[in-house]
């Protein structure tokens, strides 16, 4: 059993779909339009449930094997409590693979920085059409830096991610700084609790 916690629009759930066509896959997101967004991406696949539900209130047997929570963790209530429900859902020994938004994000900064990034691969044109595809993301970033500020989202630096990872009940594999330093990834072990 695979969990995508916080799936969005399924872009991770697509690729262990296809790592992984053996294993079932619950896919949890609580916004009804990412979802939709998710399902109608992932429909070539059998193997994957979907749940319109917060981390909170998703049901799990505590025998998952992999648990994916990519940039989702940041904007959950009680980020301390979800971890916890995170080690949870996992058997001893699972797995956490852990992107989360811990500082304020520079929106302008990420911005260039994704421009020319897109320009050097696809061109000026190429670059050009990929933003405009992405214009709502950019209002995404826009809305999640102004949450970051008046307090609603959780920011964190990643000795304080750590330490709460922690306290879950993990033991941390790898750590690292990513996405400009703006975020953090922690590859985790379940530990017995």
């Amino acid at each position: 059993m695979i969990y995508d916690i916080g799936g969005g629009t399924g872009n991770y759930s697509q690729i262990i779909a296809r790592c992984c066509p053996n294993s079932q896959i619950r896919f949890i997101e609580p916004d009804s339009g990412m979802l939709g967004v998710a399902q109608r991406k992932l429909s070539d696949h059998d193997n994957i449930i979907f749940e319109n539900a917060g981390l909170e209130s998703a049901g799990a047997p505590g025998d998952a094997d992999l648990i994916v929570s990519i940039h989702s963790l940041y904007a959950m209530p009680d980020q301390e409590d979800r971890l916890a429900d995170m080690r949870r859902m996992l058997r001893p020994g699972g797995l956490l693979y852990l992107v989360d938004l811990g500082r304020e994000m520079n929106v302008s900064d990420w911005r260039r920085y994704l421009f020319g990034h897109l320009r050097r691969e696809h061109g000026l044109l190429g670059a050009c059409r990929i933003f405009w595809q992405g214009r709502e993301i950019a209002k995404q970033n826009a809305n999640i830096r102004s949450s970051q500020e008046d307090g609603t989202y959780w920011t964190h630096s990643g000795d304080e991610l750590a330490t709460a990872v922690r306290d879950a009940g993990f033991e941390i594999l790898r750590q690292e700084v990513v996405y400009r330093g703006y975020s953090d990834l922690l590859v985790c072990r379940a530990i017995d609790l």
